[in-house]
């Protein structure tokens, strides 16, 4: 299948380099500390942040750090090819550490130690890169929980098809079987907190695919902080400041 055009456009009429659009809300869930939505493309991801609060379990408290919890899940209707695994299944388990270990990267544990911080990451609409976006979803629900970070980390993810690096992978492209790259990144520090990667490439085509995902880390960065200012804003607007 030809996934670049002679032109070169891809199959949904963007350029190689080109991101599919975001689009984000701060604040979607009422009751939680922090909440936002997260949309790349088709893809939609809901992220919810409680704490932080007293530890549950007490077995689980940690004395000097936070501990951090996530909890990744798909909506039975989020996909409509397919039929829903079971929760907790390997790859929502495999999703959610991910997640967390990414995550626990940038937030400052040490400031809030035996406590506990939740994170939720339900997927609504999947259509590839879905834990590019919930990485992003729940980065913008720490921050409006107001909870201490190192740095915004951001992930985007890229791919090699048809000799061609893309960045942004949909879902026909995610599951054409060509290697692709998830990237989780900390723009200010200039860190890689996540690399994950399917199959195997030549180290010099890895590493152009790779900086192309970190462009994208970046490019999402600045429009998560664009959405934050855009948020502070309102909330001065509201209290007459």
């Amino acid at each position: 299948m030809e996934f670049v055009s002679p032109e070169g456009l891809r199959l949904d009429g963007r350029r190689p380099m080109e991101m599919r659009q975001i689009r984000a809300e701060i604040g979607a869930v009422a009751k939680a500390d922090g909440s936002a939505v997260f949309e790349m493309g088709n893809t939609k991801v809901i992220a919810a942040v409680y704490g932080p609060r007293e530890v549950q379990n007490r077995t689980q408290q940690i004395n000097d750090q936070a501990l951090v919890r996530c909890e990744y899940s798909m909506a039975n209707f989020s996909t409509g090819d397919r039929m829903r695994k079971p929760k907790g299944d390997r790859r929502s388990t495999e999703i959610s550490l991910v997640i967390r270990q990414t995550m626990e990267a940038c937030i400052l544990t040490h400031l809030m130690p035996r406590s506990q911080i939740d994170i939720f990451v339900q997927v609504l609409q999947a259509d590839g890169g879905t834990r590019s976006a919930c990485i992003n979803a729940a980065t913008l629900a720490l921050a409006d929980a107001g909870i201490p970070m190192r740095d915004l980390v951001t992930s985007c993810s890229s791919g090699y098809l048809n000799s061609t690096p893309l960045l942004d992978l949909n879902y026909v492209e995610d599951s054409a079987g060509g290697p692709d790259v998830t990237v989780g990144f900390l723009p200010k520090l200039d860190k890689v907190t996540l690399l994950q990667m399917d199959s195997k490439l030549p180290i010099d085509i890895f590493e152009n695919v790779m900086q192309l995902a970190i462009e994208g880390c970046k490019a999402i960065a600045n429009y998560i902080r664009e959405i934050m200012l855009e948020n502070t804003k309102q909330l001065e607007y509201r209290r007459g400041i």
